[in-house]
C-alpha cells in the first residue's frame, strides 16, 4: 500500500508540474550557501542529479587531509525534514564560530552534505528527487554508478563518503524531539555512543548500512541518527563531541595504510594483477608491459624482461599478426609502444621492425605522407594512439619522416576538438571535455617530447601546444587531487585513468625539465594521494571510467560506468604513473 501511494505521489508530481521547480535548483542551492559564510569551509560537489543539478558539500581542509590527527565527522541531510537551512548550517557555524564550541574545534573537523537530495529540496518534495527515486531509503546502492535513471544521489553519496572516509557520519532525521539512534554490535567504535541514544534497526538507509558494508572497498564508517527536533542539534553534538569517540573509522585506517607505500610498493602490487598478457596488440596491455618493464629497471628484477619478452614471443615469431589483417584500429597503433620500449632495453633490430610495422600506416602505397593516421575516429584520444608511436620509429630508425608524420596528425587533432579555453573536446559531436580524453592528448605529447631530439623542427609546437594544454588542466584539478569525469564539471566523478595519466604528464616534464617545477609541484603532490587512496593493495581500483567511444551529449559522459574492482585499462595507467613518481622520487634523493 505504501508503494502504491509513492507511486501516485510521483505521478501526481509530474503531471502537476511541479517538477518544473527542479530546473532552477542549481540557482538555489548557489543561493542558499552564498547566504551561509563560514570562512574555515568550502564547497566542493560529490555527484550531479539526473536533472543536472550539483550535489553540495563543504569541507574544512582538515577533511582533504587523511593524516590529521583530527576525527573528522560528516552531517548528512537529505532535503527538506530537517530544512538545512534550520538545522545543518546553523550547526556549521555554531562549531566554527561559537565560543561555546572552542573546545571541540582542537579535536574534530565538522563538515555536511546540506542538500543530499536537493532536486527534492528546490521543488518542495522530501524524500523524492522529481527522477522516480527516494534517495535517502536505497542504501547500500543498487545499479551501476552513476547512471542510475532515478537515484543517482545515493550512488554519488555512498562512494563519496567510501573514498573521503570520515570517522563518523551523522544522518540528519526528521524525528519531532531531539534523539540519537545507534547500531549496536556492528563497530566496536561506536560503543562510546551507544549510551547517549537508542538502538538504530537494521534498514535500508545510510547510517545503518555505513556500518555493515565498505563504501568503495575502503572499510565500513561508523554512523548513527541525530534526530533535531525543533531546538537544533549542538547539544547533541556536544555530547558527541564529550564521549570518548574518535577516529580514525576502518575506511580511513584502510587509506593511511595505502598512502603509506612507497611507489614501488605500489607498483609492484599492480604487477601481480596487470601486465601479463598480449592477447592482441593494443594500448591497454602493452602500457602494463611498459609498466613492468620499468618496474624492473627500477627495481633491479630481470625476470620482468625476461616475462615480456615470453609474452610478445609469438608477434616476434611472426606467428601472430601484430596488426589484424583486414582491421585498423587506433589502439594497435599505441600497442606497438610495448615493441619500442622494448627495442631501446634490448637494442634487438626486430622490436625496431615491430614498431615501424605500426608507423608506417601513416603513407600510403607510394611513401606519402597520408593526411591523417588511419582510425583516429576524430576523438583526442588519437593523440595519443598515434603521435607516440610515429616519434618513437622515427628516433629508433633515425628517418625523419616519422617525426614530421607526427606533427601532421597533431595539427589535425588540435583542429578537430581543441577549445578556445585550452581543453580537448572529445570529439565533434558534443564539447564536453571528457577526463580520458583530455588525459590521452597530455599523456601522448609527454610521450613524443621524451622521444624527440632536442633540435628536432617539430619540437616547439609540440612543446607549446602541451604546456597550453597543462596549464589548463592545472585549473581545473579538483581539491581533493583528482581530476573529474567530465573535466570542468565539479558535479562529474574523479575520475582515475584521467587523474593518472594527466600527473604522469606532469610528473614527465617535470623530470625532463620542460614544465616550470613552481607551477606544476605543488600539483603533482595533490594528485598523488588521490592516486594511493584509489589503489588497493590486492590492485582493485576505485572508479575507473569504462571504454567510452564518441558521445552525443553531457549525459551520456555521467552516465559511462565507473568501475569499483579490477581493471585493464585503470591497472596498465597506475603502473605507468606509480613508476614515473618512483624515478622521480629516486632521482630528487640523488640530488
Amino acid at each position: 500500500m505504501k508503494s502504491l501511494l509513492s507511486l501516485v505521489f510521483l505521478v501526481i508530481l509530474a503531471s502537476s508540474g511541479v517538477g518544473v521547480a527542479a530546473e532552477d535548483a542549481n540557482g538555489r542551492v548557489d543561493t542558499l550557501l552564498a547566504n551561509f559564510k563560514v570562512s574555515q569551509l568550502q564547497r566542493l560537489d560529490l555527484g550531479v542529479t539526473r536533472r543536472g543539478t550539483k550535489i553540495p558539500v563543504l569541507v574544512a581542509a582538515a577533511d582533504l587531509d587523511y593524516r590529521t590527527a583530527k576525527t573528522r565527522v560528516l552531517l548528512v541531510s537529505f532535503d527538506l525534514q530537517p530544512r538545512p537551512e534550520k538545522v545543518v548550517l546553523p550547526a556549521l557555524k555554531w562549531f566554527y564560530s561559537s565560543p561555546a564550541a572552542a573546545e571541540f574545534r582542537k579535536d574534530f573537523v565538522l563538515s555536511a552534505i546540506p542538500v543530499a537530495n536537493p532536486d527534492g529540496w528546490a521543488a518542495g518534495t522530501p524524500g523524492h528527487n522529481l527522477s522516480g527515486g527516494q534517495p535517502g531509503l536505497q542504501f547500500p546502492p543498487r545499479g551501476t554508478s552513476y547512471s542510475d535513471p532515478k537515484n543517482p544521489e545515493a550512488l554519488y553519496l555512498w562512494r563519496w563518503i567510501g573514498i573521503s572516509a570520515p570517522d563518523l557520519v551523522i544522518v540528519l532525521g526528521q524525528g519531532d524531539s531531539p534523539d540519537l539512534f545507534v547500531p549496536r554490535g556492528q563497530l566496536s567504535g561506536l560503543v562510546p555512543l551507544e549510551k547517549l541514544g537508542h538502538p538504530l534497526p537494521e534498514l535500508p538507509q545510510l547510517a545503518s548500512a555505513l556500518t555493515r558494508h565498505s563504501p568503495c572497498g575502503t572499510g565500513a564508517v561508523p554512523a548513527v541518527r541525530l534526530d533535531s527536533g525543533s531546538s537544533g542539534i549542538s547539544g547533541s553534538l556536544t555530547k558527541i563531541f564529550r564521549s570518548r569517540f574518535r577516529g580514525p573509522s576502518p575506511a580511513r585506517r584502510e587509506i593511511q595504510q595505502r598512502l603509506a607505500r612507497t611507489p614501488v610498493q605500489i607498483a609492484t602490487q599492480l604487477s601481480r594483477r596487470y601486465g601479463h598478457e598480449l592477447g592482441t596488440v593494443a594500448y591497454i596491455p602493452s602500457l602494463a608491459l611498459v609498466g613492468r618493464l620499468r618496474l624492473g629497471s627500477l627495481t633491479g628484477d630481470a625476470s620482468h624482461l625476461a616475462d615480456v619478452e615470453r609474452i610478445v614471443a609469438p608477434y616476434v615469431m611472426g606467428k601472430k599478426p601484430t596488426i589484424p589483417p583486414g582491421r585498423i584500429f587506433g589502439s594497435n597503433h599505441s600497442g606497438h609502444l610495448i615493441f619500442a620500449e622494448l627495442a631501446r632495453m634490448t637494442g634487438k633490430a626486430r622490436y625496431v621492425e615491430l614498431a615501424r610495422a605500426a608507423a608506417e600506416l601513416g603513407f600510403d602505397e607510394q611513401g606519402q605522407p597520408r593526411p591523417t593516421m588511419p582510425a583516429h575516429v576524430q576523438m583526442s584520444d588519437s593523440v595519443f594512439m598515434a603521435c607516440p608511436i610515429l616519434v618513437e620509429t622515427g628516433r629508433l630508425t633515425g628517418q625523419k619522416k616519422y617525426h614530421e608524420m607526427s606533427l601532421r596528425h597533431l595539427r589535425f587533432m588540435l583542429k578537430t576538438n581543441l577549445r578556445p579555453d585550452g581543453l580537448h573536446a572529445h570529439s565533434p559531436l558534443d564539447p564536453a571535455a571528457w577526463g580520458r580524453g583530455n588525459g590521452f592528448p597530455a599523456l601522448g605529447l609527454a610521450w613524443c617530447l621524451s622521444h624527440l631530439p632536442k633540435n628536432a623542427p617539430q619540437r616547439p609546437e609540440m612543446l607549446a601546444a602541451h604546456r597550453r594544454h597543462l596549464t589548463a588542466l592545472v585549473g581545473h584539478q579538483d581539491p581533493t587531487g583528482a581530476w573529474h569525469q567530465v573535466v570542468d564539471h565539479s558535479g562529474s566523478y574523479r575520475e582515475f585513468t584521467s587523474t593518472c595519466m594527466i600527473t604522469y604528464s606532469m610528473i614527465r616534464g617535470v623530470r625532463r625539465g620542460w614544465l616550470e617545477e613552481k607551477r606544476f609541484v605543488p600539483v603533482i603532490r595533490r594528485a598523488w594521494p588521490a592516486i594511493q587512496a584509489r589503489i588497493a593493495s590486492d590492485a582493485t581500483l576505485v572508479d575507473v571510467c569504462t571504454g567510452t567511444g564518441k558521445q552525443k551529449n553531457l549525459q551520456a559522459y555521467f552516465d559511462r560506468t565507473a568501475i569499483l574492482g579490477a581493471d585493464n585499462r585503470g591497472g596498465a595507467m597506475a603502473l605507468m604513473v606509480t613508476t614515473e613518481m618512483a624515478r622521480w622520487r629516486r632521482e630528487q634523493a640523488r640530488r
